[in-house]
């Protein structure tokens, strides 16, 4: 659907500028928004570089497990099909810590690797398990400490406070996260 209204929205625009004379603001405007999407990629590219790599570090060291341990707790309440499961428990606890430092692009691929781990223990395989569905919920909302991607696309925008929203997305993330958990785990208990 999507692929058909905005054509048309972008053939109008432009048969608009023709017909009132602005033809050259169109001009601009398509070589002003391609040079910001490029400032906007790099410096997303970069954020995401970084991020990436104090989570390849910290995979290398003991934190990664530290930080297991730290949302044991959480994991196993939210997650009670797999507490037991270490593998699965860390690859949910790493995607969760990138949530929570802001990297959705970075969680991704764990994520997928969780995903992936709790359906090799699914038994019913055209079916999510409720630990499936709950990590979707979860990932859904994603609780968000430092919202780094935010603070760099505001940053790379020319923001003179690109971290005043971090209340706000405190404030938002936690009331997402915290909704996430109670509606899944009523659902849940009448399926």
């Amino acid at each position: 659907m999507l692929n058909k209204i905005w054509p048309f929205f972008i053939i109008l625009s432009f048969i608009y500028a023709i017909y009132s004379g602005n033809i050259f603001n169109i001009n601009n405007a398509i070589f002003d928004s391609a040079e910001q999407t490029v400032n906007l990629c790099l410096t997303l590219l970069g954020t995401i570089c970084l991020w990436n790599g104090i989570m390849k570090i910290a995979v290398q060291t003991s934190l990664i497990e530290k930080l297991t341990k730290f949302l044991k707790p959480l994991i196993s309440f939210i997650f009670p099909e797999i507490k037991n499961d270490k593998k699965i428990s860390k690859e949910i606890s790493m995607n969760m810590v990138a949530n929570i430092l802001g990297l959705g692009n970075a969680s991704t691929p764990l994520g997928l690797n969780a995903m992936k781990s709790m359906q090799e223990k699914n038994e019913d395989k055209s079916k999510l398990s409720n630990s499936m569905a709950m990590f979707i919920l979860v990932n859904t909302a994603s609780l968000q400490i430092i919202p780094t991607s935010v603070i760099s696309i505001r940053s790379s925008l020319g923001s003179e406070e690109p971290t005043k929203i971090i209340m706000a997305v405190w404030i938002a993330t936690i009331a997402a996260f915290l909704t996430a958990i109670i509606v899944g785990k009523i659902l849940i208990k009448k399926m």
